[in-house]
Protein backbone atom coordinates (compact mmCIF):
# COMPACT_ATOMS: atom_id res chain seq x y z
CA UNK A 1 0.00 0.00 0.00
CA UNK A 2 1.21 3.62 -0.69
CA UNK A 3 1.25 5.64 2.25
CA UNK A 4 1.81 9.98 1.59
CA UNK A 5 4.57 11.20 4.25
CA UNK A 6 2.00 12.42 7.04
CA UNK A 7 3.68 16.09 8.15
CA UNK A 8 3.95 16.37 4.27
CA UNK A 9 0.66 15.95 3.43
CA UNK A 10 -0.43 18.53 6.68
CA UNK A 11 1.77 20.95 5.47
CA UNK A 12 0.74 21.59 1.77
CA UNK A 13 -2.74 20.98 2.24
CA UNK A 14 -2.93 23.65 5.16
CA UNK A 15 -0.60 25.74 3.45
CA UNK A 16 -2.35 25.62 0.20
CA UNK A 17 -6.00 25.79 2.26
CA UNK A 18 -4.26 29.16 3.99
CA UNK A 19 -2.87 30.87 1.26
CA UNK A 20 -6.61 30.76 -0.49
CA UNK A 21 -8.06 32.11 2.76
CA UNK A 22 -10.70 29.33 3.24
CA UNK A 23 -11.48 27.64 5.90
CA UNK A 24 -11.73 23.88 7.00
CA UNK A 25 -15.50 24.40 6.77
CA UNK A 26 -15.61 25.71 3.15
CA UNK A 27 -12.92 23.53 2.06
CA UNK A 28 -13.88 20.44 3.23
CA UNK A 29 -17.50 21.22 1.43
CA UNK A 30 -15.45 22.12 -1.93
CA UNK A 31 -13.71 18.82 -1.22
CA UNK A 32 -16.30 16.72 -1.25
CA UNK A 33 -15.02 15.32 2.58
CA UNK A 34 -16.05 15.51 6.21
CA UNK A 35 -14.93 18.75 8.14
CA UNK A 36 -13.45 16.32 10.69
CA UNK A 37 -12.17 14.23 8.38
CA UNK A 38 -9.87 17.12 6.80
CA UNK A 39 -9.05 18.62 10.67
CA UNK A 40 -7.22 14.97 11.32
CA UNK A 41 -5.57 14.91 7.64
CA UNK A 42 -4.49 18.29 8.99
CA UNK A 43 -3.18 17.66 12.33
CA UNK A 44 -1.16 14.02 11.20
CA UNK A 45 -4.06 12.31 12.95
CA UNK A 46 -5.49 10.48 9.89
CA UNK A 47 -3.48 9.48 6.67
CA UNK A 48 -5.80 10.04 3.78
CA UNK A 49 -6.25 7.60 0.88
CA UNK A 50 -5.92 8.26 -2.48
CA UNK A 51 -9.64 9.27 -3.28
CA UNK A 52 -8.92 11.80 -0.58
CA UNK A 53 -5.90 13.11 -1.91
CA UNK A 54 -7.75 13.56 -5.58
CA UNK A 55 -10.62 15.02 -4.31
CA UNK A 56 -8.69 17.26 -1.89
CA UNK A 57 -6.71 18.18 -5.71
CA UNK A 58 -9.56 18.94 -7.56
CA UNK A 59 -11.25 21.30 -4.67
CA UNK A 60 -7.81 22.88 -5.19
CA UNK A 61 -8.13 23.67 -8.53
CA UNK A 62 -4.64 21.24 -9.33
CA UNK A 63 -4.32 18.33 -11.28
CA UNK A 64 -3.77 15.47 -8.48
CA UNK A 65 0.28 14.64 -9.83
CA UNK A 66 0.53 17.98 -9.04
CA UNK A 67 -0.33 17.92 -5.26
CA UNK A 68 1.69 14.50 -4.75
CA UNK A 69 4.68 16.94 -6.01
CA UNK A 70 4.33 19.33 -4.00
CA UNK A 71 4.25 16.86 -1.04
CA UNK A 72 7.25 14.80 -2.15
CA UNK A 73 8.74 18.16 -2.14
CA UNK A 74 7.86 19.39 1.11
CA UNK A 75 9.68 15.73 2.41
CA UNK A 76 12.58 16.93 0.48
CA UNK A 77 12.66 20.08 2.55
Amino acid sequence: MIEFDKAAVRKVIRRLRKERKLSQEVFSGLAGIARSHLAMIESGAKQPNFETVWRIANAFGLPPHILVKYMEETVSE
